[in-house]
């Protein structure tokens, strides 16, 4: 996220493999390093460093990498339905199925009991919106999927009335936000179970025009404006919320720049931003965001995602890029397989070195075993079947002769994807296999 980080890169642009290749091998990094946060305090606590958080740094590399190809996926389908298509066969088919088997493996591993079995669960879960509405995930990491939530939804309104373009001041924007925020306010204003239960209603009926087609722009405009105000004023942290999604936006105007359509100081000053926001913060406290350690994360991630531009036109280790491919899958059921492991072997922490690092070694071969099934057998075939259907539906437009939708103006048509009161440690990249930025 440092933009001193970010070597000044000639505007040429390699093949779409090799983009794809960098991408994945920074996802693959951001994946390992949440796997470690979440393993080294139970495995290995002597190995876990203090001073910087290898979770935070894993989720800003992810964010970085959502930020830089997001919006450029949205230009280069030129369709929103489309996009929205893929993201939803993308996103929800693991995503249920970890709920469904977390919830039904809860008479042995309850994975998060303090979570409630309510209709605002159920509401929150429905959307992904959990964090911004104060809702806990069924699986610890899912909070994160709040924020992505966010952003595709802030960004698909953006398109869809040309402002697409702004990306280093919406940046800026969302980083005095999130230093303003930390200043005022203490935490959630909006409060008790009526957020997730709007936010499900508004969520499901815009998502319904958005994919239609008719009054497209209305309903993403209103989708994005209820998203802006959850993130403000019902997130668990509303400050770590508004510095997120600066960092997304800081990550699509690295693209710009790279592009030649966009200038790189507005990520310098939104790295300031972000570095600063927690210091003077009302809601604030936990150890890695103190100076010391907050600015060391930002600075490694920055670095990693530098490197791996800078790396972008080379042959890259196919494990990292095969991990990268695999990280939502690994993402998503680490932690719940950390903690069933656990309660088959027991407590490590005071187990001898060679012990825990030999649990650990199985733990890890366990995690990448499970992940490569369910990205083989959960993922890439529900991401076929979004293709398909989001293939057709592209035909169906290309057979009325691209006719925009009655009450839309035809060009919007194709300009288009721990614990409580804490931040976990995860997140990934929900940019499905074989987005590549053309």
């Amino acid at each position: 996220m440092s933009a001193a980080a970010v070597p000044a890169i000639p505007h040429a642009t390699p093949t779409p493999v090799a983009r794809l290749a960098w991408l994945d091998a920074l996802r693959g990094i951001g994946a390992m390093a949440v796997v470690a946060e979440h393993l080294l305090p139970w495995f290995l606590p002597a190995l876990r460093p203090y001073w910087f958080n290898i979770g935070v740094y894993g989720i800003l590399v992810f964010f970085l990498v959502s930020g830089y190809i997001i919006p450029t996926s949205l230009e280069r389908h030129g369709d929103v339905r489309t996009f929205w298509i893929s993201r939803i066969f993308r996103l929800y088919p693991l995503y249920l199925t970890v709920i469904a088997l977390a919830l039904a493996l809860a008479w042995w591993v309850p994975v998060r009991e303090q979570v409630p079995r309510d209709g605002t669960a159920v509401a929150a879960h429905a959307t992904m919106l959990l964090d911004v509405v104060s809702v806990g995930g069924v699986v610890d990491t899912m909070w994160t999927l709040s924020y992505e939530m966010v952003f595709y939804l802030l960004v698909t309104a953006l398109f869809l009335v040309g402002g697409h373009n702004r990306s280093g001041s919406l940046s800026i924007g969302f980083g005095v936000a999130a230093v303003a925020i930390g200043l005022v306010v203490p935490g959630a204003l909006l409060v008790g179970p009526w957020p997730a239960y709007v936010t499900c209603a508004v969520f499901l009926v815009g998502m319904v025009f958005v994919v239609w087609g008719r009054f497209r722009t209305t309903a993403a405009c209103v989708l994005g404006l209820m998203a802006l105000v959850a993130l403000m004023f019902s997130s668990r942290v509303p400050w770590l919320g508004a510095a997120v999604v600066a960092v997304m936006f800081a990550g699509t105007a690295i693209h710009r720049w790279e592009r030649g359509t966009g200038p790189l100081w507005p990520v310098a000053v939104t790295t300031a931003l972000v570095a600063v926001a927690p210091l003077w913060a009302i809601e604030s406290g936990w150890w890695w965001v103190r100076a010391d350690v907050w600015w060391t994360t930002i600075v490694l991630a920055g670095a990693t995602f530098a490197g791996g531009m800078a790396l972008r036109g080379r042959r890259l280790p196919k494990v990292l890029v095969w991990l990268g491919l695999i990280s939502y899958s690994l993402y998503l059921v680490h932690h719940p397989l950390l903690k069933y492991f656990v309660e088959i072997s027991g407590d490590l922490r005071w187990s001898a070195v060679p012990y825990q690092l030999g649990m650990a070694a199985l733990a890890v071969a366990a995690i990448l075993a499970v992940s490569t099934l369910t990205f083989l057998y959960v993922e890439r075939p529900m991401q076929v079947v979004g293709r398909r259907i989001s293939g057709r539906s592209a035909r169906g437009l290309q057979g009325r002769g691209q006719a925009g939708m009655a009450g839309e103006r035809p060009r919007h048509d194709g300009i288009l994807g721990h614990q409580e009161r804490q931040v976990p440690d995860g997140v990934r990249d929900h940019v499905r296999e074989g987005d590549v930025v053309g």
